[in-house]
């Protein structure tokens, strides 16, 4: 499938530092850990929810680098979902806030987010961004 056939479709990013390591966002919602991402808004590019996603769910301000392999899944409701990832490049950690959708932010090397992150598609970009 391509992305553009997907029902839903939502961006989001891999955050890296300076350090290497990566960002990692708990959501309590679901109590899982996963990667910064969300649905497009009506009108928006893939790009642009990327980097809005990231920002709404962590505060963190970045640079879009390169494409990453996309993930495709059902979603809960049955849905096809297709994810398009970008690795990051952050500009400004700014202050992270807890709240609904995201509780917690981990810094971590890759090897050991892919090994805290909850689902096996959020784990093999973690590995990705590590070679």
């Amino acid at each position: 499938m391509e992305p553009e056939e997907a029902e839903v479709k939502a961006a989001g990013g891999v955050v890296r530092r300076e350090d290497g390591a990566i960002a990692v966002v708990h959501r309590p919602r679901y109590d899982d850990w996963s990667l910064p991402k969300g649905k497009l808004d009506p009108g928006e590019t893939w790009e642009e929810a990327a980097l809005r996603e990231v920002f709404e769910e962590t505060g963190l301000r970045c640079k879009l680098g390169k494409e990453l392999s996309p993930t495709f899944y059902r979603d809960r409701k049955g849905r096809s979902k297709a994810v398009r990832y970008w690795l990051m490049k952050l500009v400004d950690e700014g202050k992270f806030k807890p709240n609904d959708e995201v509780d917690e932010i981990r810094w971590l090397p890759p090897k050991k987010a892919a090994k805290l992150l909850s689902y096996p598609r959020d784990a093999e970009l973690a590995e990705e961004v590590a070679k």
